[in-house]
């Protein structure tokens, strides 16, 4: 058989970009993002919520100045966030923490709220909660969480063990 001119395909090989590809240990944050936090005790620096220890005793960081607290990750690039992993142990002071999660898309500019949670913990009974929040986010360039240690006003300082993002 005689074939016919062929049109040759036109094709090209995509490039998977790893910054959007979900990874299912997890974002590396050390690796691609700047972060920024309002305080750190400097026995609990920010570095151990990041350091992929995760649940009850596991390092964790604490605010250094009690009251409301920010925590700011600022992106390299652009980022495809499909879930938000938080844990967070209280060990000595009875209290009601709220955390709201922002997301940017802008540079910073501007912010959405994406969810706002709040922990119950009366130790020694219920000292520790981990929260799973399936999200679908595109294009993040930053992702901010601010912190209310107490709603009820106790002096008491913020903490946080893990923050994982996939």
């Amino acid at each position: 058989m005689i074939r016919e001119r062929e049109t040759m395909l036109r094709k090209h090989i995509l490039k998977v970009d790893p910054a959007s590809t979900p990874r299912p240990e997890g974002i590396d944050i050390p690796a691609i993002a700047t972060v920024g936090v309002s305080s750190e005790a400097a026995d609990h620096p920010i570095d151990n919520a990041f350091d992929s220890q995760r649940g009850p005793g596991s390092s964790r960081w604490v605010a250094g100045e009690q009251g409301d607290q920010t925590l700011v990750l600022a992106f390299d690039t652009p980022q495809v966030v499909r879930q938000i992993s938080l844990d967070v142990e209280e060990l000595d002071v009875a209290r009601q923490q709220e955390v709201d999660v922002s997301v940017s898309c802008d540079g910073g500019q501007t912010y959405r709220e994406l969810l706002r949670q709040e922990y119950n913990f009366s130790p020694p009974g219920t000292t520790f909660e981990r929260e799973d929040w399936a999200v679908q986010e595109d294009g993040i360039t930053h992702l901010r969480l601010r912190i209310k240690p107490d709603k009820g006003g106790k002096p008491c300082r913020a903490s946080i063990t893990s923050l994982t993002l996939r």
